[in-house]
């Protein structure tokens, strides 16, 4: 039967899931908090290549950099969605990606059995982007870590244990949006000496608006999925 996690160890896992994460936060643990940060990084390039994937495009690879930042090479077509609604897809999908797939861990976490499920999902993705997309010398060490570290505990065969890291992965996840707050309301970056447009500005131009009015778009979209998968797990 199927064992689902009562009223009690939700409101104690979740309290010390979201303790975790904000005590990654902290600059004292800046050691601690580095392999997270790129792991949200990840999270964010898998969202922008899995997005093009899906609007008939094509997704070549990524790389993830020792500062903490990443790209994702892609290209999209015309193939479902007008070139422009496809770019505009692309970009967003980078930017709501780890809310989506964070939402979608912490509804897990309300079963073990889902949870299990999942995570063996996420081990696989991340193997798989080892062996396809990751190109970076940077990546490929960190992403092959947590891969390794993922691998274990699925060999400890540990529901527990596997419950409670799928929960720290969804709000780390979601949360990981937060911490682009800066990015969401830029129109403009340089990257290796060169000015980019970001991903908000990107979705401007090939729809309509402004760069800071899709970043207000973007930022209740994932305040409303955060709220939604906590209501959802903390549900009798």
């Amino acid at each position: 039967m199927e064992k689902v996690i009562s009223k009690k160890t939700d409101y104690t896992v979740l309290l010390v899931s979201v303790a975790i994460f904000l005590l990654l936060q902290l600059p004292y643990f800046v050691k601690i908090q580095y392999p997270f940060r790129l792991l949200g990084t990840w999270f964010h390039e898998m969202g922008h290549g899995l997005t093009a994937l899906l609007v008939g495009g094509k997704f070549h690879y990524l790389e993830i950099y020792a500062n903490g930042g990443g790209v994702a090479y892609s290209t999209v077509t015309n193939k479902f969605f007008s070139i422009q609604t496809a770019r505009a897809l692309t970009a967003a999908g980078g930017l709501l990606g780890p809310a989506i797939s964070g939402s979608l861990l912490i509804i897990a976490a309300r079963s073990q059995k889902h949870a299990a499920i999942l995570f063996r999902i996420l081990t696989v993705v991340m193997v798989l982007s080892l062996l396809i997309w990751i190109r970076s010398y940077w990546g490929i060490i960190v992403l092959g870590g947590f891969a390794v570290a993922f691998l274990i505990i699925m060999f400890l065969k540990n529901k527990k244990i596997e419950t409670i890291t799928v929960l720290f992965l969804g709000l780390q996840c979601v949360l990981s949006t937060y911490l682009q707050l800066n990015y969401l309301f830029t129109k403009q970056f340089e990257r290796n000496g060169q000015v980019m447009t970001s991903d908000t500005q990107n979705i401007a131009i090939n729809t309509f608006g402004t760069y800071w009015m899709w970043g207000i778009l973007l930022l209740i979209v994932s305040c409303f999925l955060l709220w939604k998968s906590i209501r959802y797990y903390l549900k009798r």
